[in-house]
């Protein structure tokens, strides 16, 4: 076998052993958002996201929840925009079984800005709602002023590229903390 035999194969072989962690993309009227999902850290949430996904479940859901903090220092917008099936199928949201939660204790991940993690009431709870986080948010990870229990969210993914259609869907009008129009994911697939 030649040199470059040998070197081709080293390469194909890192090449394709590089990125275990899957991605996807989020297809949206406004542009595509794509994510990396740490199935490494975070195997129980991604494996039930894919699922979801797998589905075809958010196949014209929404975006239809968005949060803006005002910050006085860097005079930029933070906050978080949620989506997911509850308003396109609120029948099959609720009637979906929590997923076991994975705490940012448990797997090392932190609310950074383009976090995605799973949006829930009580640890247990989270099924298909999800968050893209707009600016770090590190009392998502345990705090008690996130949610009482002090667990935080399950953080499972994150955004590699679309952070601007994140920032311009968090951008349209909203009545407190709902989109006026609740902005349509047209799909969800994995890449």
């Amino acid at each position: 076998m030649n040199k470059f035999a040998i070197i081709a194969g080293i390469v194909l072989l890192f090449s394709c052993n590089s990125n275990k962690n899957p991605h996807i993309q989020i297809t949206t009227n406004y542009g595509n958002i794509e994510a990396e999902l740490f199935a490494d850290k975070a195997p129980g949430t991604v494996a039930a996201f894919l699922s979801y996904v797998d589905a075809g479940m958010y196949k014209k859901s929404s975006f239809y929840r968005v949060l803006l903090e005002e910050s006085m220092a860097s005079n930029n917008n933070t906050g978080l925009i949620q989506g997911g099936i509850w308003q396109s199928d609120n029948k099959k949201a609720v009637s979906i079984p929590g997923i076991a939660h994975e705490s940012p204790r448990q797997t090392g991940l932190s609310h950074t800005s383009g976090t995605l993690s799973l949006a829930r009431n009580v640890a247990g709870s989270a099924n298909t709602e999800f968050f893209i986080c707009i600016g770090d948010h590190l009392d998502f990870d345990s705090s008690k002023t996130a949610n009482p229990d002090g667990l935080g969210f399950a953080a499972f993914g994150r955004v590699v590229s679309g952070m601007t259609i994140v920032r311009e869907i968090q951008s349209q009008p909203a009545n407190g903390q709902s989109f006026v129009r609740p902005v349509t994911i047209l799909n969800i697939e994995r890449l």
